[in-house]
Parts: C-alpha cells; structure tokens; sequence
C-alpha cells in the first residue's frame, strides 16, 4: 500500500483502493493493521491514517523502525536510539496516533547496535509512546541479546509453504519463550493466491521488487506454480481459494500466532478473508509436505 517508487515497493498502488480494502477487512472482523515506516517512505502510514479516520472500534495498529530515507529517498538502517526516537515520533505523526500498540525493529541492522536499538524501544515503552514492543527478521541469538535487556513480545518472520526454514529452530524458540509470532509473506508475495501467472509476472512493473526475487525466476517459477494448483485443488473441496490454503497451512503451526495478509484492494480482501476461520485437516497438511517433500 505504499505504492511504486520506492526500492522495495510492487509498483503503483491506488490509495483509495488501499482505504478501501482497509475498511472492507476491518468490515470482516480484522482487529489489526501492520505497517512500517520504510513502507512507501511513509506513505503507507499515512494511508492507515486516512482510513481509520472516523472509524468506531479502532484495530490495533503495528509499524515498525530501523529502516530510514534521505530526502532522495535513499535507504539506510539505523539503530542508534536518537534515530529511532526521531523514527517513532514520525510515525505517531504519520498515524495519527498517540501510542503504536506494535512497535518493532524491522532489521536488526547494524548487528553491533541491536542492544541500543532494543534498549530505546523498552524507554519508549515506558514512557508511553508504544505499548509492546518486538523484533522482525531476528535470529535466536539477536533474539538472546534483547531479552537481557526487556522481554521481547514478538518476532515477525518470514513463513509460507515456499519458505518454511523458520519452522526448524526459530518457532520453537519462540512458542518455549512465550515470543509470539506474527509470520508475514504467508502467500510469498502472491505466489500462492492461485492468481498468479508467468504472463503477470513477466508484465510486473519495472519498480516491483518481485521482478527479481529468486522465488519469481525459473527453475524455481514453475515449481511455485504448481505447489499453488495444489493449493487451488484443496481449497476447491471446501469452496476456498489457493490462498486461504496457504495462510492456513502457517496457522497450522501451533508457534504461529497470526499471519500478516497483504491486500490491495476490497476484491482482495474476498479472495483471502476466509483463511480467518478455515482451517486444514491432518491429512490436507500432509499432502502440501508430500509434495513438498517430493
């Protein structure tokens, strides 16, 4: 929902279509919002803003800091606790908000400041300004190091069928530290919507970060394809899409805690609404690692 122009964006993003799908989840019961500052170089923030305007039972609303731009839209990373509190009070301003409920170091990066970085989040805590506070793409050991400091509420880390290597170490450590994890990319970008197409992918924008990430490029395309027709057959049984088969096999974790969905329009929000209360058997689980596995 930050919309095009940026290193990390999918292109251009219409902001009346992100409110839109924004007041359509809310609409379907999502009692959340997750954001970041980088996102847009603040636009995303803005829109959330723009959409919870007038709104009665206000979701719970999560951003993130670490990420920073100069006026020529150059992205670097600071943990320094001056630049996050700088970072912090731009997104309350940006979110309209007077306490973020989520606030979490995007990256931990520069690894050498990751302790004056968490050690700024749990002053901002206690001073009112955030209310819990988290990681994002940490390891176990980055993870050790802050919890010396203040406990850490979550980790948001990247989870789908298509890039499971977090269920190996780190949801364990998380679900034995009582760590909630919040997994994002649960479809890999679009992958697993069941929408998906070599002809979309070849015709993404030039700024559309996808363009170039190894999950979008042969060999690995087709395969992805495929696991997402498995995905379209599986959810057929139940009147449910590709995609609501793939946010449910992540919530199929008992680690997992939520899964961040991306939606960029109302539409979208029909297509991936489902996935709130559908759920796989044993057996369905079964056979996406069998393919997997084979």
């Amino acid at each position: 929902m930050g919309g095009g122009g940026w290193k990390f964006g999918w292109g251009p993003q219409d902001d009346a279509e992100s409110v839109e799908a924004i007041h359509a989840a809310l609409d379907h019961g999502v009692n959340w919002i997750d954001t970041a500052a980088i996102y847009g170089l603040g636009h995303s923030e803005e829109v959330v803003a723009r959409a919870l305007a007038g709104r009665g039972n206000r979701p719970y609303v999560f951003t993130k800091c670490e990420r920073v731009w100069n006026e020529a839209g150059e992205i670097s990373n600071s943990l320094k606790a001056g630049s996050i509190r700088c970072e912090c009070e731009a997104s309350l301003r940006r979110l309209a908000v007077d306490t973020i409920d989520l606030y979490q170091i995007h990256w931990p990066d520069p690894n050498p400041d990751v302790e004056e970085g968490w050690g700024c989040l749990a002053k901002l805590r206690e001073e009112g300004k955030v209310r819990w506070i988290g990681v994002s793409n940490f390891s176990e050991l980055q993870m050790e190091r802050c919890r010396k400091i203040a406990p850490i509420t979550s980790l948001q880390p990247p989870y789908s069928a298509i890039s499971p290597e977090v269920a190996q170490e780190t949801l364990p450590y998380c679900a034995q530290r009582g760590i909630g994890a919040i997994v994002y990319s649960p479809m890999k970008s679009g992958l697993l919507t069941g929408a998906m197409t070599r002809e979309r992918v070849a015709a993404f924008p030039s700024d559309d970060f996808r363009r170039n990430a190894l999950a979008f490029r042969e060999p690995n395309l087709s395969k992805n394809l495929k696991l997402a027709d498995l995905m379209r057959a599986i959810g057929a049984r139940h009147g449910r899409s590709a995609g609501e088969v793939a946010i449910a096999w992540t919530l199929h974790n008992p680690a997992v805690t939520a899964a961040i969905v991306g939606m960029r329009s109302a539409a979208q929000v029909e297509g991936v609404i489902g996935a709130m209360e559908f759920r796989l058997s044993l057996e369905e689980v079964a056979e996406i690692e069998g393919w997997r596995a084979g």
